[in-house]
């Protein structure tokens, strides 16, 4: 009689922790060009066709075929756009299929699951679901959470201080602007408008020579605020840390106060509803990060990388959860990094690429251990663009890759070695490799051909399916 009120105790409480947890929400966290939109769709697509066509063996629910599959539901928030998802569909299923239109503002799609679960009971039921939320996002504005640990004052120093000369000529118009300013000086309209354009032209020069860490984002995509003097203020060079007392006590109508003003501005209307909204709640984390195209783009921009990615990473809460802690304060409870584009490298070069990404994110990576939240480095290619081949040559066999690059060239191509710690000086020097772009591949069936979407699923979702 003990044991049977023991099993159904045991069963009541896995009850409950399936009522309680059956609505996660999913950050999927990645600065510009680092593939959230193409994750996102990869990951719809194969949660709606599990226990169908897709692939996701690493996933025991789907392996055992426990996941029945996914339907979308209407989203809560009827005031945000839902994620374009048919709209990426039909860009990889046009002829010849091209990439989904990158994001250009915020967007989010309700999963519901449906699975049966792994144990049996009489209070067990047959079939029970999790509701997944998903959101999508520009990566720019990812970029200013950091701006949250900052005032004017420390912000102009990190700016002015932290980059290389490859970044710094893209600004030089702005500099020679700003460096007559008298912080002291009366604020003039007109030259501050014309200065943050002059630097608002400088990040975009940045961004498309494949620098990451931009900031303000929203100088790149100002959306709703294009032309708004929140948006009309830049970092001044060359401050120390003895004059910071006699800066503070500007006239408010001085450059300096204006400036600092605009900033904080930009901190309380701009940036802090941003993250209220729509980073607070999250339950899990994937960090995607383009590794390849950082190595591709040289060791300045690679730097830069880094920086922007350990930044980031200060921006978020984690840590264990309980009820107290899900109600009033919320935190990350697992994350996963992940090195994406997988596919642009032969498999051998896999293991390689996450030693990389560890070692990019060390610092932060060796807190959260500390802290004791579970985190795990994946590589994988979310959306596969190359086939994997083998090619021989005076009698050896060496791995290559085929696909066709975003012009439209069909290529056979061995891109390169990946380095398994950050690559010192001599790396640079003697590189020899290119990781070209591919298009996607022509599909041959309604689900989409990934890397490790499985095994990254698994570790977000599917304790939450047992």
């Amino acid at each position: 009689m003990a044991s049977e009120r023991g099993k159904i105790s045991r069963e009541l409480t896995d009850l409950l922790a399936r009522g309680r947890d059956r609505q996660l929400r999913l950050a999927v966290t990645g600065l510009s060009r680092a593939g959230k939109t193409a994750f996102l769709t990869s990951l719809v697509n194969q949660l709606r066709h599990a226990g169908l066509e897709a692939r996701l063996d690493m996933l025991p629910a789907a392996r055992e075929g426990r996941l029945l599959g996914a339907q979308r539901l209407n989203q809560q928030d009827l005031g945000v756009p839902r994620f374009p998802y048919d709209q990426a569909m039909a860009a990889l299923n046009d002829s010849p299929p091209r990439w989904p239109e990158p994001t250009r503002g915020i967007s989010e799609l309700r999963l519901q699951l449906r699975y049966r679960p792994a144990r049996s009971g009489w209070l067990t039921p047959q079939t029970t679901s999790l509701t997944l939320d998903l959101f999508d996002y520009p990566g720019e504005w990812l970029l200013d959470l950091p701006l949250l640990q900052h005032d004017f004052f420390s912000w102009s120093q990190a700016q002015t201080r932290a980059h290389g000369p490859q970044r710094r000529a893209l600004f030089t118009d702005w500099q020679e602007g700003v460096a007559a300013l008298d912080p002291a000086a009366e604020a003039d309209e007109a030259q501050l408008a014309e200065l943050a354009e002059r630097y608002a032209q400088g990040l975009r020069r940045a961004k498309k020579a494949g620098f990451s860490d931009l900031q303000p984002g929203r100088f790149l995509l100002p959306g709703e605020l294009e032309g708004a003097p929140a948006l009309q203020f830049f970092p001044l060079p060359g401050l120390f840390d003895t004059q910071r007392a006699e800066l503070d006590a500007l006239p408010a109508d001085s450059l300096y106060a204006t400036l600092a003003q605009r900033f904080r501005y930009y901190q309380q209307h701009v940036v802090r509803p941003f993250y209220r909204d729509h980073f607070r709640r999250f339950d899990r984390q994937i960090v995607l990060v383009d590794v390849l195209g950082a190595l591709n783009a040289g060791p300045e921009r690679f730097d830069d990388l880094s920086r922007a990615l350990n930044h980031l990473m200060q921006s978020f809460d984690y840590g264990k959860r309980s009820l107290l802690t899900r109600l009033f304060a919320p935190k990350i409870d697992r994350l996963a990094i992940a090195a994406t584009k997988a596919d642009h490298v032969t498999p051998d070069q896999h293991p390689n690429l996450i030693h990389l990404l560890e070692a990019l994110l060390a610092e932060p990576l060796q807190d959260l251990r500390f802290a004791d939240v579970p985190v795990k480095a994946f590589s994988l290619a979310a959306i596969r663009a190359t086939q994997a081949r083998e090619i021989t040559q005076q009698g050896q066999q060496s791995a290559a890759l085929r696909g066709t690059t975003l012009e439209g060239e069909e290529v056979l191509v061995y891109p390169g070695d990946v380095p398994a710690t950050l690559p010192e000086a001599t790396f640079w020097d003697q590189q020899g490799f290119n990781f070209p772009a591919f298009r996607p591949m022509p599909r041959t069936t309604d689900v989409l051909a990934h890397i490790r979407m499985d095994s990254a699923i698994d570790w977000l979702i599917g304790d939450k399916l047992t």
